[in-house]
């Protein structure tokens, strides 16, 4: 049979042509899924409080971060790229490629760091995929069932509790060194430094996974305070200014050398096992810095900030096998959203389809295509109130241009330190920009009602112990402990999975602490008078405890010897709130809420 070489031509190019056509209508953060063989293995590594000047190769002159700069040349660098401006936001934004705002994370505390139940994350995508995943360090999304991270798609999960080491979630004692620290929800001791211990640990994870694809995500506790590190890294900075180390300079450049050189075990372990150049590794820090008086690359604010060094962070990402090496630089506006659909898209795994991402991958501009790219704006704000306020502490970013607190206008280009406001100049951009703010608000605005409830009587958690990090509705500083005079009308959001008979145990100290007794170590509070003057508060101790949950509002006494009080309730099944005192039967105030709440359902 002859086949006429006009009509094979014409018909290759047709097919050709066709599957062209069909690959480019595919979104860019939707992928055709690989096989196991071909996926790339992922590891991520967020530190905390390290800020975009915190780094040698971005001018610091006095830290040492040998490695990091080493990293930093062979990777190519994002260098106007943000997140949030404090911790659980930008955790969130990572986890879910969606705004902080819109997936119930605005707060570090106040029961507002605990991420919706119903998003989807990064490492349950991945999971799915048929990857190993593992999460080694800071979480800070939730230290209660179903918000844990072996809960939330990590299949083997190392962490301290809240948001720092020594925070009222994390285990009591807990300093930075010989510490313990949850395993899957396990308490388990470590002997060393915190921060050795996450990166031993994730060695152990990419050793024991070497032959199989991996989902790492390293965030460090460090250099977030209790600022400590072991005294060799201390002491390289010795020569600091009596200034400097009374502020603890010292010791926070001495937590990110420390990082530097768990940074080098850690890379040059990937390169032994021959896992270097089909790993996709990033490295990223979750907010601005905390010490932005010795240097802050020029910009404005710290962490907390609405300005750029609140927000913009160094974002370097490497992955040899698909070229993106060698020190390439990116300027187009990105930030953390990007980061899932990023890796689902270069790595090659099927996402969940249903997933309506706020970030897009950022594989175009990897493959040096920008088109679209100068008309994107972002939007980052530091709310730390139980309800989002329009405006509060607002960036909108679009380009080199950014509109504070809808007021402001900036160039960064021209004006790094942001400090000329030339709104007067440019009216048409304000409108554009407040107008983009709008539709994102009204968009958002939609989930400020919503709250996440720790489950109760779930057979995944049984006992569940409640904890005064994530009390709805009181001040931060009423939050670990209530002021004489003042009621703590503060609550937990729960919701009881399981109607039955529970035993609610009330304590001053967590269960791990034995033997101390409610009104132990009582102090005193001082106010400000309104003349200036400060006026003495004692607490007197309290005289019984008070339990608050559904349509149930009881009391017991408190004799000097107990350690804890506990109720025996029959609950139903469903959502409310549940609130628990320590009171002054004499004043009738509330002495404390009470830090630590156990609550187990009972068999039948």
């Amino acid at each position: 049979m002859q086949i006429d070489i006009n009509t094979l031509s014409i018909r290759l190019f047709v097919c050709i042509w066709f599957f062209y056509g069909w690959y480019l209508s595919v979104p860019e953060n939707n992928v055709i899924a690989k096989s196991k063989d071909e996926l790339p293995n992922v590891i991520l590594i967020l530190t905390d409080d390290q800020g975009y000047g915190d780094i040698a190769a971005h001018g610091n002159p006095t830290i040492k971060t040998p490695y990091i700069d080493k990293f930093y040349s062979e990777s190519v660098r994002f260098t106007n790229f943000h997140v949030g401006t404090t911790c659980s936001p930008t955790r969130a934004m990572l986890m879910t490629g969606r705004y902080n705002n819109r997936v119930g994370v605005w707060h570090t505390v106040g029961g507002r760091s605990l991420l919706f139940q119903n998003e989807t994350t990064l490492p349950e995508v991945f999971k799915k995929a048929g990857y190993k995943t593992g999460m080694f360090g800071k979480w800070h999304l939730g230290d209660n069932y179903p918000f844990l991270p072996h809960n939330r798609g990590f299949d083997e999960a190392l962490y301290h509790g809240g948001g720092a080491i020594s925070n009222t979630p994390d285990y009591w004692s807990n300093d930075l060194f010989d510490d313990t620290y949850y395993k899957n929800g396990k308490p388990q001791k470590y002997e060393g430094y915190a921060n050795n211990i996450w990166f031993n640990e994730a060695i152990k994870f990419i050793e024991e996974n070497r032959d199989h694809p991996f989902f790492l995500y390293i965030p460090t506790n460090v250099p977030h305070w209790p600022h400590r590190a072991p005294d060799r890294y201390e002491q390289m900075y010795a020569h600091l200014g009596q200034q400097e180390k009374d502020r603890k300079l010292d010791k926070f450049y001495g937590q990110i050398t420390n990082i530097d050189d768990n940074l080098k075990r850690l890379d040059q372990r990937i390169r032994e096992l021959g896992l270097h150049n089909n790993t996709i590794f990033i490295f990223m820090t979750d907010n601005g810095t905390v010490k932005s008086f010795h240097y802050n690359a020029g910009m404005r604010g710290q962490k907390g900030s609405e300005y750029d060094g609140g927000h913009r962070v160094p974002f370097f990402i490497r992955y040899p096998t698909k070229g993106i090496k060698g020190g390439t630089e990116i300027d187009k506006l990105t930030g953390v959203v990007d980061i899932f659909p990023t890796l689902v898209n270069l790595s090659g795994i099927a996402s969940d389809g249903k997933i309506e991402f706020d970030g897009k991958s950022l594989v175009p501009l990897l493959r040096g295509e920008t088109k679209n790219w100068s008309d994107r704006i972002m939007f980052v704000d530091t709310q730390r109130r139980e309800r989002p306020q329009k405006w509060k502490k607002t960036a909108v970013l679009k380009g080199d241009w950014r509109l504070v607190n809808g007021s402001e206008l900036y160039n960064i280009e021209s004006d790094p330190g942001q400090k000329n406001n030339i709104a007067h100049s440019h009216p048409g951009l304000i409108s554009e920009l407040t107008e983009a703010y709008n539709k994102y608000w009204n968009d958002i605005s939609t989930n400020f009602g919503k709250v996440a409830r720790i489950k109760l009587g779930a057979k995944e958690a049984n006992p569940t112990w409640l904890n005064t990090h994530d009390i709805h509705g009181m001040p931060r500083w009423l939050q670990d402990q209530v002021e004489v005079g003042l009621p703590a009308n503060g609550y937990w959001a729960v919701e009881v999975v399981e109607a039955g008979r529970y035993e609610i145990t009330l304590r001053r100290w967590p269960p791990e602490v034995k033997g101390k007794t409610i009104n132990e170590n009582l102090f005193s509070y001082y106010r400000t008078r309104r003349d200036g003057t400060m006026k003495e508060l004692k607490h007197h101790g309290a005289t019984y405890a008070r339990l608050k949950l559904s349509d149930f509002d009881v009391d017991k006494e408190i004799s000097n010897s107990d350690t804890e009080v506990t109720f025996s309730l029959k609950l139903d099944k469903g959502k409310t709130r549940l609130q628990a005192w320590f009171v002054d039967g004499n004043t009738g105030r509330a002495v404390w809420s009470a830090y630590y709440v156990g609550v187990k359902r009972l068999t039948d």
